[in-house]
């Protein structure tokens, strides 16, 4: 009669409210003797359930936040099933303090569980499987379901085998003892977003696997504190089996191959499917009928090709004969057309000389186009090592101790010289008699078009006679005219890198990364166009080969274009 009394006056107070109490609900549910029985056929205490609720992350919040459908007291024995996403779902906006993000449910939808659920899999993890339903704490309590060293457990629950081999491997090993950094489940397969392993996108197939094991093994901090090896993703990427995986070759062997999946054991443990007792049936996976003398022999997959103290001596002795073989062969081959190339170089320009011709550069301009040459490789060299710091040809900044502060000085002196240098070639230019005679002889006429389109028509056998020979011709013409406009460019947005802080004092930031974007991209078309044109025209031209002697000797042979 008491309850009875109990619950009429709850139901008269409730009424007169907009909405139930977590107090009117524990009138009820805080009684220790209320119990009901699941599907299960489970006898379940609703008092455990309160109290659990009333200590969770979702305490403060009222209970008709999940359990919506309840609007009085008493309330229906059959609820609705609670929906999640109702706060954490992907339509929901919410300013909740801590609340994730509302791509949660979105992500668990598209997930194999998700998925799994939609087609009518009710044995599928859900929210409640693996959060908890009233006892949800932050991840990183304790008690929570989804703290690190929870996490086996829970996922345990459904992943009984998976459980138990992970308790026995390393990784389990290590999380017993209460390694931090050793990984879990959610770790490798992901938390809300988890696929099948056969998808191309799970973080467990066999493309990703790699780079899933090197979130931990390609870390230095991870190597240094449990003694482990540094490069044991960088030397599989390099192995035959890691650039057959780089190349789209699904089969080949990754990580998980050789070493298991959850029961990854060292190779010291005689369990272990790397163990050098265990390898010929590990390997022989993939190569049926190696026999047992791979368990005699040197394998090492994280190793790269390459002499090792660890081999065998005669594969050392066999790699040392063909890298001093490949030195003194190819060596002798480069040297050998290096001296050809200067005697047929040296053959010419005398040949040049004694022909006699026009002039074509002074003395004062070919000391110019040297001094250009060497500051625009230094420029050209010393700024794509600082925008590819791991190119092999940067590997002499690397090997210096403040290389990276020697670059950029010789950049930036590099820079002023060239800046210099530009400024003299102007004044000399327009404050000189012959500088502006070569500026009347080098400034586009219409008549250059029409030798550029002579030149092509003639290329393509439409035009029996090339064009008429000129002192500065087309392609020279497009060439020094461009050198002029892309080196003020340069020296304009370089300035503008080097003085930062003034350049934001006057202009908005977005005007310093148009400079930078234009800087890099200015050298780039400079470098191509001097090797792509520049180079065919003073050099590779049949009727050129093997240069153009004018920068030296400042003409070239009678009858040469």
């Amino acid at each position: 009669m008491i309850r009875l009394a109990l619950l009429g006056a709850l139901l008269v107070a409730a009424t007169a409210r907009a909405a139930l109490e977590n107090s009117d609900c524990y009138a009820c549910h805080g009684d220790k003797e209320l119990v009901r029985t699941n599907a299960n056929r489970q006898v379940q205490s609703l008092y455990v359930d309160a109290k659990a609720y009333d200590v969770s992350i979702h305490g403060k919040s009222l209970c008709t936040s999940c359990h919506a459908d309840i609007k009085d007291v008493p309330h229906p024995d059959k609820l609705k099933p609670v929906s999640c996403a109702q706060c954490h779902g992907r339509k929901q906006e919410t300013k909740t303090p801590g609340l994730q993000p509302p791509v949660v449910a979105f992500a668990y939808e598209h997930s194999v569980h998700g998925l799994a659920r939609a087609n009518g899999v009710t044995k599928a993890a859900a929210c409640a499987d693996c959060h908890g339903k009233h006892d949800i704490f932050r991840p990183t309590s304790s008690q929570s379901r989804l703290h690190w060293q929870q996490i086996p457990a829970t996922c345990g629950r459904c992943h009984e085998k998976a459980y138990q081999d992970f308790g026995r491997s390393i990784h389990g090993k290590a999380l017993a003892k209460g390694a931090r950094d050793a990984p879990v489940c959610t770790d490798c397969h992901g938390e809300h977003t988890i696929t099948a392993a056969k998808a191309e996108t799970s973080r467990v197939s066999s493309g990703h696997i790699p780079e899933t094991c090197g979130q931990c093994h390609g870390l230095e901090r991870i190597a240094t504190r449990y003694r482990l090896p540094s490069n044991v993703v960088q030397t599989y990427m390099q192995s035959f089996h890691g650039l057959a995986l780089q190349m789209g070759g699904v089969a080949a062997a990754n990580c998980a191959s050789c070493h298991g999946f959850h029961d990854v054991l060292p190779s010291r443990d005689p369990s272990s499917s790397v163990n050098q007792a265990n390898l010929p049936h590990t390997c022989g996976k993939c190569h049926p009928g190696i026999g047992t003398r791979l368990a005699k022999g040197d394998i090492k997959i994280h190793r790269p090709p390459g002499a090792d103290k660890d081999k065998p001596w005669l594969v050392n002795f066999v790699t040392r004969f063909y890298i001093v073989l490949i030195v003194l062969t190819i060596g002798g081959m480069a040297a050998f057309n290096a001296l050809d190339y200067l005697a047929k170089t040296r053959a010419h320009v005398c040949a040049a000389r004694v022909a006699g011709g026009e002039l074509r550069m002074s003395k004062g301009v070919r000391v110019q186009h040297l001094l250009m040459m060497a500051l625009f490789i230094a420029l050209v060299y010393t700024g794509f090592v600082h925008k590819f710091p791991d190119a092999f040809w940067s590997w002499p900044f690397r090997a210096l101790q403040n290389g990276a502060h020697v670059r950029g000085m010789i950049h930036r002196i590099a820079g002023w010289a060239f800046t210099l240098l530009f400024a003299v070639h102007l004044m000399a230019l327009f404050g000189t008699a012959r500088g502006r005679g070569y500026v009347t002889e080098l400034w586009p006429r219409f008549h250059d078009i029409k030798d550029g389109l002579r030149q092509l028509f003639h290329n393509l056998g439409l035009c029996k006679e090339p064009p008429p020979h000129r002192r500065f011709n087309y392609a020279e013409k497009a060439e020094y005219w461009a050198l002029v406009w892309g080196s003020f460019v340069m020296i304009v947005t370089g300035a503008m890198l080097i003085f930062t802080e003034t350049v934001l004092r006057m202009l908005p930031k977005v005007w310093l990364d148009v400079a930078q974007v234009i800087h890099y991209y200015e050298a780039v078309l400079a470098t191509l166009a001097i090797v792509v044109w520049h180079f065919y025209w003073v050099i590779f031209d049949p009727k050129e080969y093997p240069m153009n002697p004018a920068w030296l000797i400042g003409n070239k042979a009678k009858g040469t274009p």
